[in-house]
């Protein structure tokens, strides 16, 4: 994760919660977060596809 020790990012998504969250909305929260910046650290190294690429694949996709 960025400059953000993953502690202290972890500590702020928890306490930024509501006082009513479950354990289940929690987790969600962390792995979407995790799942963000996993994305950020590919795009940051390239590995990308294009829209062009996106539209060709949906294509497939959909026949």
């Amino acid at each position: 994760m960025s400059t953000q020790s993953v502690k202290d990012q972890i500590l702020k998504a928890i306490q930024d919660l509501p006082d009513d969250a479950t354990v289940e909305s929690a987790m969600e929260r962390l792995y979407l977060l995790y799942k963000i910046e996993q994305g950020i650290e590919q795009a940051d190294r390239g590995q990308v596809v294009s829209q062009e690429e996106v539209k060709r694949r949906m294509e497939q996709w959909l026949k």
